[in-house]
């Protein structure tokens, strides 16, 4: 089985092997391997994401790699919810996306698993597809794109068949077997889409109503991954 963590860093653009050090230190690593390999950095992000979004991570919030960034988002919106709190506004402060040890949002937690984590990214792909848009021959320029970031075969094959599937609605909302796992999921899928259609709106909406998560839980989300997107 492929890496799915390491593939979900490459959808959210900070898929660069090897960095370590402070999250200021990280994001001067990922501007060095953009400007070096300006066709790897956040290429697949853009081969399959690119038309469905108008908005990307804020460097800050990117860095902290793809499984960090979505499960950090989630905490935050979910302690800023649980908490009676206003709805995140404002740059989101990366040291807020530290999930304490012990918590199901926390990084090394067992519930962020490489399964999981094949979730969330079928999770985004879900979201991608929701108006329609990507139709046979969009998957085919889409995986012609795939295959020259060189991801290796399990993972190319994986995301032609994601790609090509029907939403599988009632697996997404299987996988979420705590309600921490049913905000990383829905986490996911908004970050994969700025909703500006009546079709990813309306996917977006059902998706939360399966999940069984209160709408003020979804403000907080809505508001949270809003505040860490910065126009392209």
């Amino acid at each position: 089985m492929f890496d799915a963590k390491k593939l979900l860093d490459q959808f959210l653009g900070s898929q660069i092997p090897g960095l370590s050090g402070s999250v200021k230190g990280r994001a001067d690593q990922v501007g060095g391997f953009a400007r070096n390999n300006p066709l790897k950095a956040g290429a697949l992000a853009a081969a399959i994401l690119g038309t469905k979004t108008g908005r990307k991570l804020a460097g800050n919030v990117a860095t902290l790699g793809g499984i960090a960034a979505v499960a950090g988002l989630g905490y935050l919106a979910y302690r800023n919810y649980q908490s009676g709190k206003a709805p995140q506004s404002g740059p989101v402060d990366p040291s807020a996306l530290q999930p304490p040890a012990g918590s199901p949002f926390n990084f090394e937690s067992p519930s962020l698993s490489n399964d999981f984590a094949l979730t969330l990214l079928r999770a985004m792909i879900a979201a991608a597809k929701a108006d329609g848009h990507i139709d046979a021959f969009e998957r085919q320029k889409i995986m012609e794109k795939v295959h020259e970031v060189d991801l290796g075969a399990e993972a190319e094959a994986f995301l032609s068949k994601e790609l090509a599937d029907p939403i599988d609605l009632d697996a997404l909302v299987a996988a979420g077997r705590t309600e921490e796992q049913r905000v990383e999921i829905y986490t996911a899928s908004r970050l994969a889409i700025d909703p500006d259609t009546r079709a990813e709106r309306g996917y977006l909406d059902l998706l939360a109503g399966r999940l069984k998560l209160p709408d003020p839980l979804i403000d907080h989300i809505e508001a949270t991954v809003s505040s860490a997107k910065v126009s392209l």
